[in-house]
């Protein structure tokens, strides 16, 4: 792609099927690292990742010939099938249909990776929900509710 350059940073938000707490904290580092090499293997640089119990962030720079949309697949049926094939949770694992994308500019890097990496913290004031409608409002994204993940409380 001679002469094509881009800067292209994206935080994606996806959500584990039926808002399950199946990500454990004894493979949760080895599932992280499972998805940032499914992004490397797509010509992407993964900058920063936490899989919550219940959802994952992951803040990537992507390459001009990926799409966002492709990219979720690869990660979530990969990461999906890695899962399943380690019988790391009780029954068949997935992630719900559908991801969040919040695109940000270079300037904003170290601050997003902070945010990613702080999810522990976050979570302890602010549920997923709250968390994932102040992004849809942050970034002025029209939504329909019965469109969003499930939300189990």
């Amino acid at each position: 792609m001679a002469n094509t350059y881009t800067q292209l940073y994206i935080q994606f938000v996806f959500s584990v099927q039926g808002r399950h707490n199946f990500i454990k904290e004894h493979f949760r580092d080895e599932l992280e690292k499972v998805i940032c090499g499914i992004v490397t293997n797509h010509k992407c640089k993964a900058y920063a990742i936490y899989a919550n119990p219940d959802h994952t962030h992951i803040f990537v720079g992507m390459h001009p010939t990926v799409s966002p949309s492709k990219l979720m697949e690869e990660v979530k049926s990969g990461s999906s099938k890695w899962l399943n094939e380690k019988k790391y949770v009780p029954s068949k694992f997935s992630w719900q249909d559908g991801f969040g994308a919040f695109t940000y500019s270079k300037s904003h890097i170290d601050n997003v990776v902070k945010y990613v990496l702080n999810q522990p913290e976050r979570h302890k004031k602010q549920s997923f929900r709250e968390e994932y409608l102040l992004l849809l409002k942050k970034f002025e994204i029209d939504f329909d509710h019965k469109y969003l993940f499930e939300w189990y409380e």
